[in-house]
C-alpha cells in the first residue's frame, strides 16, 4: 500500500508524545507498506533527524516549515472563522501546494492525518482518498481540563478555545471513514455520536531499548518527573510537585531531590530550580533513559490533559516503581498497589512516595509487576498492528 501520512511535526528527535508515537508507527508500517511524509514544523529539522525520518519513507518527506508570518495568517484565518487556534496554527498555504503537488506524484492508496490540527490538510481530499484519521487524544478536553487550573482572567479564553475545539472534532470526523484514538476515557468523550466506532490504538514501548542498564549508574535523584516541559499538562504537574507534593515528602526526608527532565522547561518550571537548590531542571536530554536510571521513584502527577502517557510507560519498562494520579492511571490500566500507586491528593502522592523510600524491597516488587505489565500489555508492533488493519480495509482510490 502506498501511504501518505500527515503530521503536524516532524517526528524527530523523540521528544514529544505525538513525535515519538509518530515515528514508532512510521518504523513499522515502513516494513510493508511505502510511505510518503508531509510535515510541517516550527522547529528546525537536524539533518541526523531527516536521515533518521527518510529511511522510512521511500516515497519521500516534505518538511514545510511554519514562520511566524504563516502561523499569524493561520491565526488570523481561523479566528475569523471560529476555527480553534490549535487549527489555525498549523495551517500553512504552502503546505497546501506541496501536500496536493505530493498527492498527484504519489499517488496514494491512504491518507492517515494524525491529530485534529492536520484535518484542514486532509479535507479536500474527503470522498475523494480513503482516509484515517487519529484524534491520538481528546484536546478539547484537556482544554477544558486545563482551565479549571488556569488563572481565573484566562479561563474565559481557554474555555472558548475548549467549545471550538470540541465542535471541529465533531465536524472533522465525517471527513474520514476510520478514527483512532489512544485511550477509551478519551474516545467515551469524544462528541460525535459514532463514537463507539473509533478504534482504540494504544501507543507502545520500544522495550529492547528502554532497560536499566547494569551496572546501574549512582543515583542522584530521588524522584523523576520528566515529559516536554513546555506543555502545560507537564508544567502544571511539575509545580504542583515541587511546591505541594514535596514539601510533605521533606517532612520525612529532608534531603529529598527532584529531577525534572525533558525539552523546553517554561520559566515557570525553570523558576523551581532556581528557588529549591533540591531541584534539577535538565532541559532536553540525549538520551532520557540517564534520567530515568538516576532516580528511584517517578512521579506522574497529571492533574490536565489526556490520553496514555508515555512517560509512564517509559518509567515502567525502565524498572522505576510509579506513582500517579487517577488522570494518567486510566488510560493505562494496571492494578493499583501491584503494578503501580495511584493518589489524588498531594498527601496522598507523597505517602506513597515515603513508602516507596521507605520500603525497598516493596519499591522493587512494584517496580518488577509494572516492568511485567508494560511488556505483556504494550508494544509497538502490537499496536501499530491495530492501525494497519483499519488503513488497508479501504479501496476508494484518487
Amino acid at each position: 500500500m502506498k501511504l501518505l501520512v500527515l503530521l503536524s511535526r516532524f517526528p524527530h528527535p523523540l521528544d514529544k508524545g505525538d513525535k515519538l508515537r509518530a515515528f514508532h508507527q512510521l518504523r513499522c508500517l515502513a516494513e510493508r507498506h511505502t510511505i510518503a511524509l508531509l510535515a510541517v514544523t516550527d522547529e528546525p529539522v537536524a539533518p541526523e533527524s531527516l536521515a533518521a525520518v527518510g529511511a522510512l519513507c521511500a516515497g519521500g518527506v516534505e518538511v514545510v516549515p511554519l514562520s511566524r508570518l504563516s502561523i499569524g495568517r493561520g491565526l488570523l484565518r481561523a479566528a475569523l472563522r471560529g476555527l480553534p487556534g490549535q487549527i489555525g496554527y498549523f495551517d500553512a498555504a504552502e503546505a497546501h501546494r506541496r501536500l496536493a503537488r505530493l498527492v498527484e506524484r504519489f499517488r496514494p492508496d491512504h491518507l492517515y492525518c494524525q491529530l485534529v490540527r492536520m484535518a484542514p490538510y486532509a479535507e479536500p481530499y474527503a470522498g475523494r482518498l480513503p482516509m484515517t484519521l487519529d484524534y491520538m487524544d481528546l484536546f478539547s478536553a484537556g482544554m477544558a481540563r486545563r482551565a479549571v487550573g488556569a488563572p481565573r482572567w484566562q479561563r474565559p479564553a481557554v474555555r472558548a478555545e475548549s467549545a471550538r475545539l470540541r465542535r471541529y472534532e465533531a465536524r472533522v470526523f465525517e471527513w474520514f471513514q476510520h478514527h483512532t484514538i489512544i485511550a477509551e476515557p478519551d474516545r467515551a468523550a469524544l462528541p460525535h455520536p459514532r463514537r463507539a466506532d473509533v478504534q482504540i490504538v494504544p501507543n507502545g514501548i520500544d522495550t529492547a531499548f528502554f532497560q536499566l542498564p547494569s551496572p546501574r549508574p549512582a543515583l542522584t535523584h530521588e524522584l523523576l518527573f520528566c515529559g516536554n516541559m513546555g506543555y502545560y499538562p507537564n508544567v502544571e504537574a511539575a509545580c504542583w510537585l515541587v511546591q505541594e507534593v514535596l514539601p510533605l515528602v521533606r517532612r520525612q526526608y529532608p534531603h529529598a531531590r527532584v529531577l525534572l527532565a525533558g525539552t523546553t522547561p517554561a520559566a515557570r518550571v525553570q523558576a523551581l530550580a532556581a528557588a529549591d537548590p533540591g531541584v534539577t531542571v535538565s532541559g532536553w536530554l540525549p538520551d532520557i533513559r540517564a534520567a530515568y536510571a538516576a532516580a528511584r521513584v517517578f512521579v506522574a502527577p497529571m492533574r490536565s490533559g489526556s490520553g496514555l502517557q508515555n512517560k509512564l510507560l517509559e518509567a515502567m519498562a525502565m524498572e522505576l516503581p510509579c506513582v500517579t494520579t487517577p488522570l494518567a492511571h486510566r488510560p493505562l490500566g494496571g492494578r493499583s498497589g501491584h503494578e503501580l500507586l495511584v493518589g489524588e491528593s498531594a498527601d496522598e502522592i507523597a505517602a506513597h512516595i515515603c513508602h516507596l523510600l521507605s520500603a525497598p524491597t516493596a519499591a522493587a516488587a512494584l517496580a518488577a509487576n509494572g516492568h511485567t505489565y508494560v511488556r505483556a500489555q504494550f508494544g509497538w508492533q502490537a499496536a501499530t498492528a491495530k492501525l494497519e488493519a483499519a488503513l488497508t480495509n479501504s479501496t476508494m482510490r484518487v
